[in-house]
């Protein structure tokens, strides 16, 4: 026990290292203008965002954001683990999802974009965009684990009576959830960057709406506050869901 907890406090100081690191290379960078006017320093995007009058501005911004992460991300969880589920039931249909399912996320979002502003309109295609980045992850992670159970085990539920349905509930779905967290933890940062990329195109408010108009008055420490507020909520949505999977696979390893 006192080795699993001297190696986790040693990544823990490793990884904190790396960003210290990362940070005072950045703020560095930005001082001796080594990449000119593009790249500010850290403690000048740091100031902009403790400024008070810019606090409703960064709000708005990152209210909208969440929302639509949200609304994306619980959608294509859903629909990931139904279409799994599906997969997994009737194997006949298997195939065809797998290759639909990459075949659609091999299309770019910048690409599937201007259809679903036709089709769903500007305000929701954020979300959209979230949700079907989450539902390949999701997808893969859950049948990746609905098919991870050992065959004796398999072959004891049905010599117990067991249907199909029962082994899928009592044996598969218990079985896939560790993998299912895991995929879950890797779908937010993915889900933010749908929400992000689905803001350019017209949507009334975001962090994306925030990055493109910075980018367009050439208001350079503007843009590296908005890149700085996506990032630390994809980290704390990242590190947030690693507890979760810790504690999943804790509980049905």
């Amino acid at each position: 026990m006192s080795g699993v907890l001297s190696e986790r406090i040693r990544t823990l100081l490793l990884g904190s290292l790396g960003v210290g690191m990362f940070l005072g290379l950045w703020e560095v960078v930005g001082q001796l203008r080594l990449l000119g006017l593009s790249w500010p320093p850290l403690t000048e995007v740091l100031a902009l965002l403790g400024t008070p009058a810019r606090w409703s501005l960064f709000g708005r911004a990152l209210g909208a954001s969440l929302e639509a992460l949200t609304v994306g991300y619980l959608i294509g969880l859903i629909c990931g683990i139904i279409a799994a589920a599906l997969a997994h039931l009737t194997p006949s249909l298997k195939p065809g999802l797998d290759r639909t399912s990459a075949v659609i996320h091999a299309i770019p979002s910048i690409a599937l974009a201007p259809l679903f502003i036709l089709f769903l309109g500007r305000n929701a295609t954020p979300a959209a965009l979230a949700a079907l980045s989450v539902f390949f992850v999701i997808y893969v992670a859950t049948s990746s684990g609905l098919s991870s159970v050992p065959r004796p085990l398999q072959d004891l539920v049905h010599v117990l009576g067991g249907t199909r349905l029962t082994q899928f509930v009592r044996l598969d779905l218990p079985a896939a959830l560790p993998v299912l967290a895991s995929g879950m933890r890797l779908a937010a940062p993915a889900a933010l960057i749908g929400v992000i990329v689905g803001e350019w195109f017209g949507a009334p408010r975001g962090l994306g709406v925030l990055v493109i108009n910075a980018m367009q008055n050439f208001q350079i420490p503007l843009l590296w506050s908005a890149v700085l507020l996506a990032v630390l909520v994809s980290l704390t949505l990242f590190g947030l869901l690693g507890l979760f999977q810790h504690y999943v696979a804790r509980c049905f390893r």
